[in-house]
């Protein structure tokens, strides 16, 4: 069963659309200038919406500056959306310029309000997110899960005759939060085209079960709202990028999830924009969607102890970034293109053949030449010390040829 179709700004989420990158600033959102810097620099990374931290008087009074900027600069394409916790009821109805600005409203419903104040303040979102006609998304953290409904439902595991165990309670409960509270959306008048979901927590094997679960229970009540993936707190550098891409790779592989965060722990020298090529690098190397053309190459061993063939990966690489804006505008389908470096005459020929275009370059113990490869037939052999240069000239050209 298809997920259903949200449209967000000009982005649909579900529906069978390819499944859509987001990000997340974290920039002070009152800083209108350095919010919009970094929002455009995570969507030329790839980026197909962005979101901000929307917990301020002044925050809200940014929304419509930052909007406006992201036009005028020629980014209206891309949605806008707003992070509300704790007090996103008062800031939507204070300040109808962040309201209308924001293509969609995130809400947590753990932290919207405690006893008779969780379903009010909870629907004075939804009525604000009506009147403006913005789709949300109900996200439900293990972090700030709604401690009202997670203590009865521990409560009611401890009268089984065959209790659960912790970690299953809390799962249960944040897929019942996310039901409960999109039947409740809807019951305030938002329709069913205008609701996501999700139910992130830190641990893989923990978020793939609650994903699953809430996945089937959509399913058999023939309400399949999309979902948004991603771990809450993943980690830093390739701790983050690892425990992210295994979460993530099941429940794609399963069919679950229409938009995907990996959240990293920025890195003081690492720019923001890693989380978005991590999405990007999970979703191609999944044969999901593609972005850029992928080098393969060697992992290397003892019959590659020489440095060329990691260098000339590298150069490839480096080839890649460099002329990928303007491929992708002359060269449709280029975003597909499989690349081989391999380093010996183990695999090197076989991968190259079974790459687009690749060469198999001399190991330590062979002659000092390297075969280049394109559509599964040898095409060339190189040698020199021009190998590097000549290699990315026969790139080129085969670019050219095959995609003009």
């Amino acid at each position: 069963m298809k997920t259903i179709a949200v449209q967000v700004g000009k982005i649909v989420i579900g529906g069978g659309s390819a499944i859509a990158i987001q990000s997340m600033i974290n920039t002070p959102t009152r800083d209108v200038k350095r919010t919009v810097q970094q929002a455009e620099e995570l969507i030329e990374a790839g980026s197909e919406l962005v979101r901000i931290t929307v917990n301020t008087p002044e925050a809200a009074q940014a929304v419509p500056y930052i909007k406006e900027q992201l036009v005028l600069d020629g980014y209206e394409d891309v949605p806008l959306i707003g992070d509300f916790h704790y007090n996103g009821h008062l800031l939507l109805t204070r300040y109808k310029g962040c309201a209308e600005y924001l293509d969609k409203y995130r809400i947590n419903p753990g932290n919207v309000g405690f006893g008779d104040k969780h379903n009010y303040n909870f629907g004075l979102m939804v009525d604000v997110a009506n009147q403006f006609k913005k789709p949300i998304r109900i996200g439900v953290n293990w972090g700030s899960l709604d401690q009202d409904l997670f203590t009865k439902m521990m409560d009611e595991n401890g009268k089984r005759k065959q209790p659960k165990g912790d970690r299953d309670v809390v799962i249960d409960a944040m897929v019942e939060s996310a039901i409960r509270s999109a039947q409740l959306a809807e019951k305030l008048g938002m329709p069913s085209n205008r609701i996501i979901l999700s139910v992130k927590m830190s641990e893989v094997q923990d978020m793939v079960k609650a994903y699953q679960l809430l996945h089937k229970k959509l399913q058999q009540m023939r309400k399949p709202y999309p979902l948004h993936l991603g771990l809450t707190e993943a980690g830093a550098g390739m701790r983050g990028a690892i425990s992210s891409s295994a979460a993530l790779a099941i429940l794609l592989q399963q069919g679950i999830g229409d938009t995907i965060r990996i959240s990293l722990t920025p890195t003081p020298d690492r720019p923001r924009t890693d989380e978005v090529e991590a999405c990007k690098l999970l979703l191609q190397t999944m044969g999901i969607r593609s972005f850029k053309p992928l080098v393969t190459s060697c992992p290397g061993c003892g019959r590659t102890s020489n440095e060329f063939y990691q260098k000339l990966a590298q150069e490839v690489n480096r080839h890649i970034e460099k002329k990928m804006k303007n491929w992708k505008e002359q060269y449709p389908g280029v975003e597909k293109l499989i690349i081989s470096v391999m380093g010996c005459v183990v695999n090197g020929p076989g991968e190259s053949k079974h790459a687009d275009i690749g060469i198999s370059l001399p190991g330590d113990m062979e002659k000092p030449v390297a075969h280049v490869y394109k559509d599964q037939t040898l095409f060339k052999t190189l040698q020199g010390k021009r190998i590097t240069e000549e290699f990315i000239v026969l790139l080129d050209d085969y670019i050219c040829k095959r995609f003009s």
